[in-house]
């Protein structure tokens, strides 16, 4: 009896210390998000590619824009940038609600500030915020596809409904008046231009507005000889001294010319220092919204003739100069400079918005790549996870005062919203699964980046 008391005894041991393994692996499971899926997302490539200045080889709209190959992606993004025919990423990255209209939903993990990564589409008859007939003043007719032959809008209709609270409604005047005497900068490549033009047709509700200045020469926004169009737009609202404006820097690198008295001459692409637009100009701004990724790749940096230096010579550092780390490298370094002038501007505030997903699905750019999907939020609705889908940009601002913008996750459920085969000066077979519509998903990046200021 006795004996098999103390069997009995320590049969029940092992049981509760299997137990409480058991219990211990559930609450790890759940703090990396693993059991909130109800869809899974297979993710499409996110290639890094190179838009040339206005003066340089390639163009700013997506009717005269290539989408080019790209240089071997880090392994931070490896797992998001798989083809869709792919297996799915792991499940503790990504989870998806299907059900667009379930406003019974319970996301896990109560968040204690709002944040915006996480959250769902849910449909908004109230949108969009402004006509893509009426914004002709401010928006490229390139990115109207309201001017185009597409006849499905069901894409504008969507509006962002963050997981732990509710996202203010953005209203135009009550807008301009926060941003009374301030200046909003919006710095990088096509996709900023492209929120650059959003937010100027949100402000003015997509209507004519003369009385809207054209400041551009005060920021040297002129054209250039040879050039189609300046390296940046500015307008200021009188009413409220509110100046909105964007520069073209498609890598955050400042360029300078080997020998100026040449137009031939190639150009030294420092790594290591940010655009001069921004150092010229930085004590004039109060918001700044900063963005590369794409268009980082060997054929843009030879038909520009542009050549990578570091510390003012060129580039020595062989693991440097692989195109994906000399890319990561400068977005480390401009934010950190940045971070670094933050206490002499105090009226400043810094966002560096993630990188914008493509959506080229059984093929590429120029090998019959499409996104001819119309059917909003096929791939589910929804996201909650713990990290952005851009791992670099959480990276880089990680341990700095520049907050992240990150629009990657809740911009990937949206491939409907892309210009695709509608673009009004579009080459035969040849899709724009890179740029979005307007009014469509940009406003979206606003409505976040104005939540937040």
């Amino acid at each position: 009896m006795r004996f098999g008391s103390i069997n009995g005894l320590r049969w029940k041991q092992i049981k509760l210390v299997v137990l409480a393994f058991f219990m211990m692996f559930l609450l790890w499971k759940w703090e990396k998000g693993t059991y909130f899926n109800t869809e899974i997302l297979q993710q499409d490539s996110l290639v890094l590619t190179q838009q040339a200045k206005s003066k340089f080889v390639d163009q700013h709209t997506s009717s005269e824009e290539d989408f080019p190959s790209a240089d071997p992606l880090p392994q931070s993004l490896l797992k998001i940038e798989k083809q869709v025919t792919t297996a799915p990423p792991p499940l503790s990255m990504i989870g998806y609600s299907v059900d667009v209209a379930d406003d019974n939903e319970v996301l896990p993990s109560e968040k204690k500030e709002c944040n915006y990564m996480n959250g769902k589409w849910v449909s908004d008859n109230r949108r969009p915020l402004y006509s893509g007939f009426g914004c002709k003043q401010w928006l490229s007719e390139s990115w109207s596809c309201r001017l185009t032959q597409r006849t499905d809008f069901e894409y504008e209709k969507f509006r962002w409904q963050p997981e732990a609270c509710e996202m203010p409604e953005f209203e135009a005047s009550q807008f301009l008046r926060r941003m009374q005497d301030k200046t909003i900068a919006y710095v990088g490549d096509s996709l900023g231009r492209q929120m650059f033009q959003s937010m100027m047709c949100m402000v003015t509700g997509g209507k004519h507005r003369p009385d809207v200045e054209d400041v551009g020469r005060e920021y040297g926004f002129v054209l250039a000889p040879g050039a189609k169009r300046p390296d940046g737009w500015a307008y200021r609202f009188p009413s409220t001294n509110t100046t909105i404006l964007y520069h073209w820097s498609s890598t955050l690198c400042d360029l300078e010319p080997l020998n100026p008295s040449d137009p031939a001459t190639s150009y030294a692409m420092h790594l290591d220092r940010p655009p001069a637009f921004l150092k010229n100009n930085l004590h004039r701004f109060h918001v700044i919204v900063l963005n590369t990724g794409h268009h980082w790749n060997r054929g843009k940096l030879r038909a520009n003739k542009w050549e990578m230096y570091l510390d003012g010579a060129p580039n020595k550092n062989r693991n440097i100069a692989v195109i994906w780390k000399a890319k990561n490298f400068t977005i480390h370094s401009v934010v950190k400079w940045l971070d670094a002038q933050l206490p002499h501007h105090p009226q400043l505030k810094v966002f560096y918005r993630s990188i914008s997903p493509r959506h080229f699905f059984n093929g590429e750019w120029n090998t019959g790549g499409s996104c001819d999907n119309t059917n909003p939020l096929a791939k589910g609705s929804g996201i909650h996870q713990n990290h952005s889908d851009d791992a670099d940009a959480e990276s880089a601002v990680k341990g700095t005062r520049i907050k992240l913008l990150d629009i990657t996750a809740l911009s990937r459920l949206r491939d409907e919203g892309h210009i695709s085969r509608y673009s009004i000066k579009a080459t035969p077979g040849v899709q724009d699964c890179l740029h979005w519509c307007l009014p469509g998903v940009p406003d979206t990046w606003n409505e976040i980046l104005a939540a937040q200021l």
